[in-house]
């Protein structure tokens, strides 16, 4: 699975015509999050076919920014369970530096070292 950051205009229907877009390609979006800052709509999507997305979103003008491997884990929905799987990543030496959740209850971890943050869930 691959994150791809998206940039939007922050206006009504950006959200709507990025949804649009990665649909009529046949793409899923297995999980998101997003804000608004310094005017931009800043999302993050996980996506399979890193490389159909960014192109469905070009084509209709938005903006595809960083894209990056990250981890993601079936976490069990219960108290507890991100403070659990944190503190194994971070006694690796591993810094996560983005987290969010995706579909059918994944938790998507980008860290500054994949490898050492796999090893230790």
């Amino acid at each position: 699975m691959k994150d791809l950051t998206v940039i939007l205009e922050d206006r009504p229907g950006t959200l709507a015509d990025m949804g649009e877009a990665l649909g009529k390609a046949g793409i899923n979006i297995e999980g998101a999050c997003g804000f608004a800052i310094e005017g931009k709509g800043v999302g993050h999507i996980l996506v399979e076919d890193a490389a159909a997305a960014r192109r469905a979103l070009e084509e209709v003008g938005i903006e595809v920014g960083d894209e990056r491997e990250v981890l993601v884990l079936e976490i069990e929905d219960r108290p507890g369970a991100l403070g659990v799987v944190s503190h194994r990543i971070a006694n690796a030496g591993v810094n996560i530096e983005m987290v969010y959740l995706a579909t059918n209850t994944r938790l998507v971890i980008g860290a500054d070292d994949l490898d050492k943050a796999r090893a230790a869930v």
